[in-house]
């Protein structure tokens, strides 16, 4: 056994007696987190134009800060841009995390000082978790390949900006930086195509142990690897031990990159985002992200069927029940207050608090009133390819499909398989029933005929990718919406169909 991996077990054990210490007082702490971050930012103007000096309790708290989107807080951003001082948080933030909004372009996402640790010590934590749970760290002696956005910055003033990614890139702890891949100047490559051919060639002779990135990305990856050298995965790195991803839903892409490896391996779920490092899966077989309670983050949440009523319940962590979906709210050591980032989750333990993502407050499918949510549509596609063991999907988004009475509308599922069912129909068929089992209201429609059977439209190969490149988000933290609203993804989608 390496020093390294003596020290990780070691490290381990104090890391996970913590954070067991901390989820069975949890709901003081994150009482105590909401105190703390009132009190560091009664000075700024967001404080003194919201009455901060005058809250003592979650109620005043509440009465005080309002729900707000992105846009809702852009004057508060834009002067912060500007590089005023004491706006959202003391002082300015160190970064802005660039992402992509959907209706206000780019948005700036404040990192300060303070927030810092929260993005990068919940990934190391995770790792350690692992280590506790396997009881070695002898991957440690590995490389770990992690494909993300360009590192590359940007200075406004005082201020540097960039993908969530490229930042965090710049504070990888030192026990990781000598055995981190890609390297700086090929993280810099812009082009996400050239890019990989790039990480290709300068992993493909490494020992690497760990890779980690979103889903389609880490696939497309694979396909190069495997082109090039013509072995699976498990042949190229043998000692690979962990997947680590986030993004998308894991399930409908599990089966694809197992067969890509040639094996099954470990995997670990995360979820971060420009606005904090939320959760991660701390034991590798079991479901749920452990719900990071004492990172600088005060939570809230509304129950998604009341997000967009004028009047919403909106309460803590005290009060959230099982199974139930609530959209995320935060407020945050980035100066962030009453912030909606657009997710929404599930509870599926209390003891200690852990959840999983359903999908996004403005990324569902109700055009009927069947109100179907990401996590349903990702479900009912996977256990459908469970029953059809030859199929393999690269990628899908599902859209409606609105016609006249004498010709029902329905769901269409755009999917791009990377081996096709043998029996289309019945694959439909029981892609349907699935669906149906899962909300209750879909089913509804179905049986009352107002809504046919789904209809799945075949695309060709790397349909998706030459779409994302059309839309310049090919790569990086990007992905498709699983499903929407409206027809502007498929129109797009519609010159690929096969």
């Amino acid at each position: 056994m390496s020093l390294k991996s003596y020290l990780s077990i070691y490290i381990s054990k104090l890391i996970v007696k913590r954070q067991n210490k901390w989820m069975k007082n949890a709901i003081d702490l994150q009482q105590q987190i909401m105190r703390r971050l009132i009190k560091s930012s009664q000075k700024t103007l967001f404080g003194l134009n919201h009455n901060f000096s005058k809250i003592k309790n979650y109620e005043d708290f509440k009465a005080n800060i309002p729900i707000r989107e992105y846009e809702d807080f852009k004057y508060y951003i834009d002067k912060v841009i500007n590089n005023e001082k004491n706006i959202l948080w003391p002082g300015l933030p160190k970064y802005f995390a660039k992402t992509s909004g959907t209706t206000s372009g780019t948005k700036y996402i404040p990192i300060t000082k303070q927030s810092i640790p929260n993005h990068i010590y919940s990934a190391n934590q995770m790792l350690l978790n692992y280590i506790y749970e396997k009881k070695s760290g002898d991957f440690l002696n590995g490389y770990y390949l992690f494909l993300s956005g360009s590192p590359e910055l940007t200075k406004n003033g005082e201020i540097f900006s960039g993908r969530l990614s490229g930042i965090v890139n710049h504070h990888i702890p030192f026990w990781i930086r000598k055995n981190y891949l890609p390297s700086f100047s090929t993280n810099c490559i812009k082009e996400w195509e050239k890019k990989i051919e790039r990480v290709v060639k300068e992993t493909e002779n490494k020992n690497i142990t760990i890779i980690g990135g979103i889903p389609p990305w880490i696939q497309m990856y694979f396909d190069l690897l495997i082109k090039k050298t013509g072995k699976n995965i498990k042949d190229i790195f043998p000692n690979l031990k962990l997947l680590c991803h986030g993004g998308v839903n894991f399930k409908p892409y599990k089966q694809i990159l197992f067969d890509s490896i040639g094996k099954k391996i470990d995997t670990l779920e995360t979820y971060p985002a420009s606005e904090g490092f939320f959760a991660f899966q701390n034991i590798s077989n079991k479901e749920g992200l452990l719900l990071q309670i004492n990172s600088g983050i005060f939570y809230e949440f509304i129950p998604l069927e009341e997000y967009h009523k004028k009047n919403r319940k909106r309460i803590s962590l005290k009060d959230v029940q099982l199974n139930v979906n609530y959209a995320i709210i935060i407020n945050s050591n980035a100066g962030l207050w009453g912030y909606s980032i657009g997710d929404t989750v599930k509870f599926i333990s209390l003891n200690p608090y852990k959840i999983i993502v359903t999908g996004r407050v403005k990324h569902f499918l109700s055009a009927f009133g069947e109100h179907v949510i990401s996590n349903e549509i990702d479900t009912a596609i996977t256990e459908t390819c469970e029953k059809f063991k030859e199929v393999k999907i690269t990628e899908f988004t599902v859209a409606p499909s609105v016609n006249s009475k004498s010709n029902l509308s329905c769901h269409e599922w755009y999917i791009e398989f990377k081996e096709e069912p043998k029996k289309l129909i019945e694959f439909e068929k029981i892609l349907n029933n699935q669906l149906c089992k899962l909300n209750i209201y879909y089913k509804d429609l179905i049986s009352g005929k107002i809504l046919k059977k789904l209809k799945i439209k075949k695309l060709k190969k790397n349909s998706f990718i030459n779409y994302m490149k059309s839309i310049n988000k090919l790569g990086g933290q990007n992905k498709v919406p699983r499903l929407s609203n409206d027809r502007k993804i498929v129109e797009n989608l519609e010159k690929y169909l096969n």
